[in-house]
């Protein structure tokens, strides 16, 4: 017999996820204008919501209509989107689009643009492009009015699940881009969907439903159900009510029956039980098909991990011959930098020099000439830059190929006009152009970035030396995380934990790394921590004297935030803002230099407690390298010079800032 408790729990579930559908349609009526009644505009809008009802394309047998007509007599064009939920069928999400075209033209009759979310689908429109773009707003929340028992437990398996649908939902196809699954805590299961518009790319969609389910922590967090609709992308989680259906592929339609045969025997007596029979065989043999189906597919799996790496790294080598225009000739790249000179060096970094170019067609570029140390041939070389290069995210610097001629080797990538972060927050003079917005904007993106290497992208890249003079600035001051995949390209002698060579630079590796060579994503945490104290605070993790003591940032950042005067550390360049979004970022600084690798966040959870502020923090324990009073620093602190980095303006000036307290290391050994 089912428990009281439970069956209260149940029916309160139940009865939640029946109410919600009172609270549907649920218009957004865009505030940027209206169109005159019965003007072309309107007439357009009524043509483009009424294709949805004659439409036979394919996408909408995935749930998914978009088109797009121009406006008679006006320089615009109106663009349609409508979406349905993954597991409804063909004619339930033509009828359900319908419905919402009716109800949308009822509800924002004269306005230029609306959202209109139902149960089932979402319809919008706009005489502004919303093909191929990531918008979160204005976004539809419902909640089930019943808190779970055991918040803490519930959430952590809820944050695994969505994490885990999140990636599978954002590596859908062109058509359709959905995922469910369950999970159970406690006595309980949980159920979710999540789901992106189809014409978003699997950045777009990932970052979309990050953002999305990041709501969840400000509006609802700990409730029995939750459902979020925005018009890129929606999520939704109930507890023990499953209330999605399992989707597959669309069938094809059957094939003609043949005719029968006249002379057939009638069928025996007892009908039903022959029916009963014919079921019972038809599900054996699907049973049958689906076992051996799953056993070839495991041998194949099996087959796949045994076949030696160079099986793939052939196959890689054959995409880079057909790849051309990854390739770029010497004397092109060499022309481009004028012969690689002095007055088109941008830096020098551990891994090279880096010079400005042009190319013929007028295209800016960026071309790092490699150390000649790397060790590895042609081949592995070529195999290692298309992987790289096929690495796409807008926080990381784009790759665009690469050269090779004798000992040489170089890669070419973006120009990105507005030099490093190290140019500006370490410059008592730009750093004033950094305002808390932007600040905020830079720690943000470059968690962005460093999330896709770790998580999202096809390899799984530890960059192993970020600092501020690898994130590069956009026109805009977008950040770009640039030289990830370096380790790639250098290290030979290394397995997954551990190397033999470290590369890095000493303030920004973590101790693990530093003293033993043992490297993770957590290291790579560890070095966005330094970076978020370093852009808040405008000084460098390096040694500097507080009266009697030495000190470096961490340290000091610590003792100041166990004594309430975070103030103190605060640049005093940053003249707005909000002072709790810059404690909470210094806070998340501190969790991410802790000492124990495994007390620091990982990448999602950090972007999680950026993006919600109704995230509980834990309190931090002692950083990395803390110093006591008086004493001495106990990392190496060499100070010799490793790096000039030059600023290169639109006039193409070049002016030399030596930095002597950031050292890049490539060979010392780990002790």
């Amino acid at each position: 017999m089912c428990p009281p408790n439970l069956l209260l729990l149940l029916l309160l579930t139940f009865v939640s996820a029946i109410n919600a559908q009172t609270f549907f349609p649920a218009p957004h009526c865009g505030s940027t204008g209206n169109f005159t009644a019965n003007s072309t505009y309107q007439t357009t809008l009524t043509t483009l919501l009424s294709s949805i009802s004659t439409t036979n394309s394919l996408p909408l047998t995935y749930g998914f209509f978009n088109d797009s007509a121009a406006v008679s007599g006006a320089s615009q064009t109106l663009y349609v989107i409508g979406s349905c939920r993954g597991d409804l069928t063909a004619e339930s999400c033509r009828t359900c689009l319908n419905a919402s075209a009716s109800d949308i033209h009822r509800l924002c009759p004269l306005q230029k643009e609306a959202v209109l979310y139902s149960g089932n689908c979402i319809v919008r429109y706009s005489n502004a492009s919303i093909f191929d773009t990531v918008m979160t707003d204005p976004s539809n929340l419902l909640s089930n009015v019943n808190d779970v028992t055991s918040p803490d437990t519930y959430n952590a398996a809820l944050q695994l699940l969505l994490d885990d649908l999140r990636g599978k939902a954002a590596t859908g196809g062109s058509l359709r881009k959905y995922a469910t699954g369950n999970t159970s805590v406690n006595f309980s299961t949980i159920y979710a969907m999540l789901q992106c518009t189809p014409d978003l790319t699997e950045q777009q969609c990932n970052d979309c439903l990050l953002t999305v389910i990041a709501k969840l922590g400000q509006c609802c967090a700990g409730k029995l159900g939750v459902n979020i609709m925005a018009p890129s992308c929606q999520f939704r989680y109930e507890t023990n009510a499953q209330f999605f259906d399992p989707v597959g592929e669309p069938l094809p339609p059957p094939p003609a029956q043949p005719p029968p045969v006249a002379d057939a025997p009638p069928p025996p007596p007892g009908g039903k039980s022959n029916s009963t029979k014919t079921v019972i065989i038809a599900v054996a043999a699907s049973v049958s098909v689906v076992l051996f189906i799953g056993v070839a597919i495991l041998l194949v799996v099996k087959r796949k991990k045994q076949q030696p790496r160079q099986r793939v790294e052939g196959e890689v080598e054959d995409e880079i011959s057909t790849a051309e225009s990854l390739q770029f000739d010497f004397r092109t790249i060499r022309a481009a930098t004028d012969n690689f000179s002095n007055s088109k060096k941008l830096g020098q970094g551990g891994f090279g020099a880096v010079y400005m170019g042009w190319l013929s067609n007028g295209q800016e570029i960026a071309v790092k000439r490699l150390s000649r140390n790397s060790g590895q041939g042609e081949v592995e070389f070529k195999n290692e830059v298309m992987l790289l290069a096929r690495l796409q995210h807008r926080n990381l610097v784009r790759l665009l190929g690469f050269c090779l001629e004798g000992v040489e080797r170089l890669l070419i990538y973006e120009f990105v006009p507005n030099s490093s972060l190290d140019q500006f927050i370490f410059n008592p003079l730009k750093r004033a152009n950094l305002d808390w917005d932007r600040r905020h904007k830079i720690i943000m993106g470059v968690a962005r970035g460093l999330l896709y290497l770790h998580e999202d992208s096809r390899l799984r890249i530890i960059h192993r030396d970020l600092k501020a003079s690898n994130v590069l600035l956009d026109l805009d001051m977008n950040p770009k995380i640039s030289d990830f995949g370096m380790a790639r390209l250098f290290e030979l002698d290394q397995t997954q934990a551990e190397t033999n060579r470290i590369v890095g630079t000493y303030g920004y590796m973590a101790p693990e790394y530093a003293m033993h060579g043992n490297f993770s994503v957590k290291s790579d945490v560890f070095s966005f921590g330094v970076l978020v104290l370093e852009i808040v605070s405008g000084q460098k993790n390096n040694l500097f004297r507080v009266g009697d003591n030495t000190e470096v940032l961490t340290s000091y950042v610590w003792k100041s935030w166990r004594e309430g005067t975070i103030s103190n550390i605060i640049d005093p360049s940053i003249t707005s803002g909000s002072s709790t979004e810059i404690a909470r970022c210094i806070h998340i600084g501190l969790l991410c230099v802790q000492e124990i690798a495994a007390n620091r966040p990982t990448m999602a959870s950090v972007l999680l407690m950026l993006n919600s502020h109704s995230v509980t923090l834990q309190v931090p324990s002692q950083p990395a390298f803390f110093i006591h009073s008086g004493a001495e620093s106990d990392i190496s602190s060499t100070q010799d010079y490793s790096s000039s980095v030059s600023e290169a303006n639109r006039s193409r000036s070049r002016s030399n800032n030596h930095s002597k307290n950031e050292v890049s290391v490539t060979e010392p050994y780990p002790r």
